[in-house]
């Protein structure tokens, strides 16, 4: 037991000891977080949908119609009707022959890459791409290349290099979920029909936000029959939780039978699955487009609040604002100070990001309110410069 109170006091020292908070969501954007009503600026809930009145609806209907859970793995006996509905629905929605659901974005990357590629094979992955992905490569047992975040040239070098004669999967985020910046597709999709390889994109980010209809960044830089396999969540943008796979017929049912995360999970939960129906629904209707438009307005206005005063946003170009600050006690905090003030915003340090670039990470809501938004970038600035962030 020593063992754990040593790790803890030096994690505590090193500002790398995380907490849970109690957090309430609450209307535009708002929540209550240990009791206090504060500005939500940390929520993957992009468009918010998560209390939507169609998702609850949707919800409360399957729980009266099949329960609360489905009991088994899809494999065994817990396959519903709704499940095969929303993988039909996600299909139309992306474009693609099929989809698979699992239970998580995590569930989905480590189940799909351990599934794809093994011994023999190589992974070509993002240096920023999500943790899920490394583990999913590490669980491969493929040999695992790491190229510069979005060098798409040096990728382009690596491949030309490579006299490996097994599979190659090439695997990026569509947005990097830290960073908020966009990755370099096109270039991509044509290194991947150059050199042969599958591509893969991680679309947990974009789902709902981005390209028509909220498809996603493949959509978005019209590179979608050029993408194997296109995994995205359903509990960000969309309002709900699982996640999937999209692509071939052969892919998803190749995926059933060899992806350990998928045969092995209890399936996905009736009220889950009706809501992410809804959700998609909504996003490709009249009010997706308006809750978009909404969001990217937001940012536009945020984004320039903050890029004005000094402060360092990486270059984003997406909902996801990252406030460069350094180091972890002090990104830390800048949180603290900022939830004292009424904002809450969560700071991001080692293991999520590299030592040295701790930031805050503001993520922006089509739900905020223009009022609630100046205020919040007024009590960042100010804090910034009153913790030497900025001058």
């Amino acid at each position: 037991m020593s063992f754990f109170k040593e790790e803890l006091i030096r994690l505590q020292k090193s500002s790398l000891l995380r907490s849970l908070k109690t957090v309430n969501p609450l209307p535009s954007g708002h929540a209550t977080v240990n009791g206090r009503d504060v500005i939500l600026l940390c929520s993957n809930n992009y468009l918010g949908l998560s209390d939507h009145p169609a998702l609850k609806a949707a919800s409360i209907e399957a729980i009266n119609s099949y329960g609360s859970g489905s009991g088994a793995s899809r494999l065994v006996s817990g396959n519903l009707a709704l499940h095969e509905q929303l993988e039909t629905s996600i299909a139309r929605f992306k474009g693609t022959e099929s989809a698979i659901l699992f239970n998580s974005g995590y569930a989905a990357n480590t189940g799909t890459i351990q599934a794809l590629v093994g011994r023999g094979d190589t992974i070509y992955s993002d240096r920023l791409n999500h943790a899920s992905i490394v583990d999913g490569a590490i669980l491969s047992r493929a040999r695992l290349v790491r190229y510069p975040h979005n060098d798409h040239k040096t990728l382009r070098e690596l491949l030309e290099q490579d006299k490996n004669t097994g599979r190659r999967l090439i695997i990026t985020d569509g947005i990097f979920s830290m960073d908020g910046d966009i990755a370099p597709l096109k270039e991509l999709a044509e290194i991947k029909r150059d050199f042969n390889t599958l591509l893969m994109v991680d679309d947990a980010h974009a789902t709902g936000v981005m390209g028509n209809h909220g498809r996603g960044s493949a959509d978005l830089l019209g590179v979608t029959r050029d993408v194997d396999i296109q995994m995205g969540t359903l509990g960000k943008g969309l309002g709900s939780c699982g996640a999937y796979v999209a692509g071939s017929r052969e892919l998803t049912d190749y995926l059933k039978n060899c992806s350990r995360s998928f045969i092995f999970s209890t399936s996905l939960p009736p009220a889950a699955l009706a809501a992410s129906i809804a959700a998609i629904d909504i996003s490709t209707s009249s009010e997706g487009e308006h809750l978009r438009a909404a969001l990217e307005s937001n940012r536009a206005l945020f984004a320039g609040l903050l890029e004005k005063a000094g402060l360092n946003t990486m270059g984003s170009c997406t909902q996801i604002l990252p406030v460069m600050v350094g180091g972890a006690k002090e990104t830390m905090e800048f949180s603290k100070v900022l939830l004292e003030d009424g904002v809450f915003v969560q700071g991001i340090r080692p293991p999520t990001v590299p030592s040295g670039s701790c930031r805050l990470r503001c993520t922006v809501m089509a739900n905020h309110e223009e009022n609630d938004l100046r205020f919040a970038a007024a009590k960042i600035i100010a804090s910034a410069r009153k913790l030497g962030v900025i001058n």
